[in-house]
């Protein structure tokens, strides 16, 4: 792989040579690779397809947490969120001891993987918020909670300059891998200032449905404001904003 480094850049492919543009700007790469008939037919490739399936199904899963959580998403992630996703969703779908190799699935490996994902490296949860928290998942009656005893924003949250607000999210997503369906509710706080005054006490609560026998992951997140002649902008447009794994429970 190469970068293109001259005034024009190109697109396409030229003498076997493909040109293309990514989030690290423009590159170059000789064309090659088997042929894909082969990869799909020949035995020598058992592994290569079998690794290839279980990636896809983690590629699948990655899309159906994503979307589920999109609404706390869109405001807190990175531009390689997706492939840092499906590289632990890999990693989950690998512990399934039920399925062979090839056809080993999410629901039947070791979510609890998935806890402490950030979905921001710009802004982790874990190098955010300092103050202490507990939360629950009540599975018969579909209850996701989330309290945060009073505390100092200045003290206990590091803000990116510029902060003058900011809000505590919190969200549940049931996912069912299977079928490619989720089901997701969320709770939050007003937009509250960064001061060094206590907060009141945060008590956040999310249900999905009740008795459910799918996997259940919450995620809480901060998002950070910048109030400007009364109004409220997200700050840098959310570029440092936080939102990570906290519970990621399965039957």
């Amino acid at each position: 792989m190469a970068k293109q480094t001259g005034i024009i850049k190109l697109k396409g492919t030229i003498g076997g040579i493909s040109f293309y543009k990514t989030s690290d700007g423009h590159l170059a790469r000789e064309k090659g690779g088997v042929d894909a008939n082969r990869i799909a037919n020949d035995p020598a490739f058992q592994r290569t397809r079998e690794n290839g399936s279980e990636f896809g199904r983690a590629g699948k899963g990655g899309k159906i947490l994503r979307t589920a959580i999109r609404l706390l998403l869109q405001n807190a992630k990175d531009k390689r969120v997706v492939s840092r996703l499906t590289k632990t969703l890999v990693a989950v779908t690998k512990t399934d001891t039920t399925n062979e190799r090839g056809l080993r699935t999410l629901q039947d490996g070791d979510l609890g993987l998935l806890l402490g994902f950030e979905f921001n490296l710009n802004g982790k949860l874990g190098a955010t918020l300092f103050a202490p928290y507990s939360k629950a998942f009540d599975r018969v009656a579909g209850d996701t909670t989330l309290d945060v005893p009073a505390f100092s924003p200045t003290v206990r949250i590091a803000a990116p300059a510029g902060t003058t607000h900011f809000k505590v999210v919190m969200g549940a997503a049931e996912l069912d891998f299977e079928n490619e369906s989720s089901a997701f509710e969320s709770d939050e706080t007003a937009i509250l200032p960064y001061t060094a005054a206590n907060t009141a006490a945060i008590a956040l609560s999310a249900s999905i449905t009740a008795n459910s026998t799918l996997p259940v992951v919450q995620v809480l997140g901060i998002e950070f404001y910048q109030e400007v002649n009364g109004q409220m902008y997200s700050l840098k447009n959310g570029a440092y904003n936080a939102l990570s794994v906290t519970i990621a429970d399965q039957v």
